[in-house]
């Protein structure tokens, strides 16, 4: 445990130039808790709205990127009186080391949070070192 720099987060940037922008509406920065223990990281990610088929989590260069679209509620025959639901995308980024297997790592969305497992690479667990007697 300890090994803080294995999870990185990356701040959300705004762009002001409209002409930066690839899709219309608003961008959520999902909340974050994120636990360690000797085997792994889980990464806990507040996804409320957002069904698990429309989560996409991404991974180049050592970048995790996690994106999720929150989806208008009412149905093709309902007409709005009042919206409070916003909708839109989340969008956060994270920084692994090398310190993390990128072939093991495991999602799982349940009532809208995400959580993702970090399994550590077999070479950065801790090791016990038996003693015999002499």
């Amino acid at each position: 445990m300890g090994n803080t720099n294995a999870l990185q987060a990356k701040e959300k940037q705004t762009v002001d130039s409209p002409l930066e922008h690839t899709r219309a509406g608003l961008i959520f920065r999902p909340a974050v808790d994120i636990f360690e223990t000797d085997r792994e990281i889980t990464l806990l990610a507040d996804m409320p709205g957002v069904a698990p088929e429309d989560i996409s989590i991404d991974l180049r260069n050592n970048t995790l990127t996690l994106s999720g679209e929150v989806k208008p509620w009412e149905g093709p025959d309902e007409q709005d009186l009042k919206i409070e639901f916003e909708i839109g995308t989340y969008y956060r980024q994270f920084t692994l080391s090398k310190a993390i297997d990128p072939d093991r790592i495991q999602a799982v969305s349940t009532d809208g949070v995400l959580r993702l497992i970090l399994p550590k690479a077999e070479q950065n667990m801790p090791k016990k070192i038996p003693v015999s007697k002499g």
